[in-house]
């Protein structure tokens, strides 16, 4: 119960005082003037200082003014009374008289009856004199009305909760925005974040932002949740703090995430050791993770330990990675199983993983299906590894169908998988979608395969003319650079002899070599052809000798013409014999003719 229950009116009129306003010297004058008063039968005085006497918690001597101004009929004093006998224990006393005063009209009093009732279980009379009082415009008869219509999930909760923040009640006004955003995560138009953030639009902002005025924590928190998701970083910041400093211990650690992400990690620390030390195990894993970049892994564990104790789940699952990372397979395997077992994912998703790495396909399956069920994306991808690895027609479909719950929730390398199934199957339209899909999520490979099957339906493209003006990339041109700038070899040789095409030597060369360079053995043998066309054979046979040494059957065969034309027979003859081995079957014919001119010109 809170003490002076009439305190929102006698505020309100001016005859309660409150102690920030006064020095203690004022109020010991105010105090020998309200005694004065008293003592010569001012009724209103003997109110006021039984009021003020008990605020300070003179129980004795506040109890004959507020009697004695009661009994003269003051409202305010015999609802106070009720307030000193509840704080002495008889409570119902105390509800006797805060009966007489809210039979007078003392909203306050009603309050306070209201929640003796709903104390002892009697929620009809709790609900009469709650409303009485919230229909007075008391801001905490409305709320504590709410609280109860809430309570027996009555619609009309919202509307008093409402009129309580309305009056200025901080816990209303945090309930209410809260109210708003379960309603939109309710309808599936948003969906909440760690329990912190929903999108209950403008007008949930705004009760969260008054209930953080008026210095509640958690509103404070929300608020800042809110504004670092719109980017509103340095407000967000100021928010997190305000409620960190009042003890709040996810903010703390918001606010070390925001300061890390800042460039700050020491200053970050600071407030995750805080959030921490409160029991915030997403702190005690921040700390964690953070000493262990530092390769400070005992203090690493430690944190990841606290974590833990905390009922963190990531706890155990970091201190499976912490002990993967340092080759204690068991360990890992150890904390793995224990995250798995209460629920984590990804742990699930690592242990299949660990048991698939020492060969147990039998026991990775059902934990990558336990992981896959519960919303790992990349447990969906492993999964369907793992059946396309068996090689059945049942398994492959399995894979499949696999790979397209990886794919539909966003996994490039899975989208990459579905889109060579369809290929397979002949189903192009279906390919191209999924090959979009990966491409844009910056899969070099799909990126590739897009740019070929857009590259096959486009018309022939005539021969590019000295004088002429270099035609435009076309889209599967574009696909290939976009492939070649993340390091496809192929792309790489594809982008090359288009700009060969187009009369783009300069660009044509940058690719080739680019590819050579990465191991292409096209790449070098293409370089080679261009070098050579410019009048550079001896540059062009140093990148054909790489090109021959990858396997590549011309680049033998081009060397072999180089060096018969140069006069060096017996080496001629050596590529020539390589090229035959090489093929394909036109070259070999090709280098067999030149081996046998050779054989027959050294042996004369």
């Amino acid at each position: 119960m809170d003490v002076m229950g009439d305190k929102a009116t006698l505020l309100d009129t001016g005859r309660f005082v409150q102690p920030s306003d006064r020095d203690e010297t004022g109020e010991a004058v105010e105090e020998a003037r309200q005694r004065l008063a008293a003592e010569a039968g001012d009724v209103e005085a003997m109110s006021v200082l039984g009021a003020m006497l008990l605020r300070r918690g003179d129980l004795d001597g506040a109890e004959p003014q507020l009697r004695a101004a009661t009994a003269a009929g003051d409202r305010a004093a015999a609802n106070n009374l009720g307030v000193l006998l509840h704080q002495r224990g008889y409570a119902e006393d105390a509800a006797g008289w805060w009966r007489i005063a809210a039979v007078a009209g003392s909203a306050a009093a009603a309050h306070a009856l209201g929640r003796y009732h709903r104390e002892r279980g009697d929620e009809p009379a709790a609900e009469y004199w709650l409303r009485q009082s919230a229909e007075q415009g008391h801001a905490l008869g409305a709320y504590a009305l709410a609280d109860l219509l809430e309570h027996r999930a009555d619609v009309g909760a919202e509307q008093w909760m409402r009129a309580a923040a309305e009056r200025g009640h901080r816990e209303a006004a945090y309930r209410l925005a809260r109210a708003l955003d379960r309603k939109v995560v309710d309808s599936g138009r948003a969906r909440a974040d760690n329990g912190v953030i929903g999108a209950g639009g403008e007008e949930a902002e705004q009760w969260y932002r008054q209930a953080a005025a008026r210095g509640h924590r958690r509103a404070a928190l929300h608020l800042g949740a809110i504004l670092e998701k719109r980017g509103q970083l340095k407000e967000a910041g100021r928010w997190y703090l305000t409620s960190a400093k009042d003890g709040e211990a996810r903010a703390a650690c918001a606010l070390g995430f925001l300061l890390r992400d800042a460039g700050d990690p020491d200053s970050a620390a600071v407030w995750w050791l805080r959030a921490a030390q409160d029991g915030d195990g997403n702190a005690a894993n921040a700390l964690g993770a953070l000493h262990a970049e530092r390769g400070e892994t005992q203090t690493a564990e430690r944190w990841y330990r606290a974590a833990m104790d905390a009922g963190d789940v990531n706890g155990a699952y970091n201190l499976g990675l912490l002990c993967a990372e340092q080759g204690r397979t068991a360990q890992a395997e150890q904390w793995y199983r224990r995250a798995a077992y209460a629920g984590h994912r990804e742990a699930a998703n690592a242990l299949a993983i660990l048991l698939l790495q020492v060969g147990d396909a039998a026991g990775a399956q059902p934990w990558f299906s336990k992981a896959a069920e519960a919303g790992s994306v990349d447990a969906a991808f492993n999964l369907g590894i793992l059946h396309a690895g068996r090689g059945t027609e049942d398994d492959d479909a399995a894979a499949l169908r696999w790979y397209e719950r990886a794919a539909a929730a966003g996994h490039t390398e899975a989208a990459l998988q579905v889109a060579i199934a369809r290929l397979r199957e002949g189903d192009e339209r279906e390919a191209e979608r999924h090959l979009r899909g990966a491409a844009g999520g910056g899969s070099a490979e799909a990126a590739y395969r897009l740019a070929a099957v857009l590259d096959a339906r486009r018309p022939p493209v005539p021969a590019h003319e000295l004088g002429e003006p270099a035609q435009e990339k076309s889209e599967c041109e574009e696909w290939y650079e976009r492939a070649a700038s993340q390091g496809h070899r192929r792309a790489q040789v594809r982008v090359g002899m288009l700009a060969a095409a187009r009369g783009d030597v300069v660009e044509a060369a940058r690719w080739y070599r680019e590819a050579a360079e990465a191991g292409s053995r096209n790449g070098a043998f293409n370089l080679g052809l261009l070098l050579a066309r410019e009048g550079s054979e001896p540059e062009a046979a140093v990148w054909w000798e790489r090109a021959a040494d990858a396997g590549h059957g011309r680049a033998a065969l081009r060397l072999a013409l180089v060096y018969a034309r140069g006069g060096e027979l017996a080496e001629g003859q050596r590529w020539a014999d390589r090229a035959v081995s090489l093929g394909p079957a036109e070259v070999s014919e090709r280098a067999a003719r030149l081996r046998d001119a050779l054989r027959e010109e050294l042996s004369a």
